[in-house]
């Protein structure tokens, strides 16, 4: 566990991401600054074992888990006024805020979990959808 950080909570950033695509581009540089500026940071993919294969199942789980964590994360914006900047990195931000698209196709995957649990899904991602963000498709 890190030490408590200027905001009084353990982690002052929670960096929530998966796959490989962006562990040694994006999400590690943006880690390292992070770092470099003394902000703690949790990284949320660091619990995953390098070399282990991840079963369809596990994703699903884990994919299940970021919605539950992105649920929370906006309560606790609301609650805390924490503040909370989305990095949308391929994607477009109106996939995320509409569930179309790719993040549509993954959404669907739920289909037969409880329709309260899903509205409260797509009403987390609509609002940070609607946050001001960082679309990483505008610094490439």
């Amino acid at each position: 566990m890190a030490s408590s950080s200027s905001s009084g909570f353990a982690y002052d950033v929670f960096l929530s991401y998966r796959g490989e695509d962006t562990r040694k581009t994006f999400t590690s540089h943006l880690y390292a600054a992070l770092q470099r500026k003394n902000i703690t940071t949790f990284m949320a993919d660091d619990t995953i074992t390098r070399g282990t294969e991840i079963s369809s199942n596990l994703l699903n789980a884990i994919e299940q888990w970021c919605l539950q964590e992105l649920e929370a994360i906006i309560i606790n914006k609301k609650k805390r006024g924490q503040i909370v900047i989305p990095v949308f990195y391929g994607v477009e931000p109106s996939e995320v805020r509409w569930v179309s698209g790719r993040v549509g196709e993954a959404f669907r995957r739920f289909e037969t979990y409880d329709k309260e649990k899903l509205d409260s899904w797509k009403t987390a991602l609509s609002e940070v959808a609607n946050l001001s963000g960082w679309d990483s498709s505008v610094v490439r």
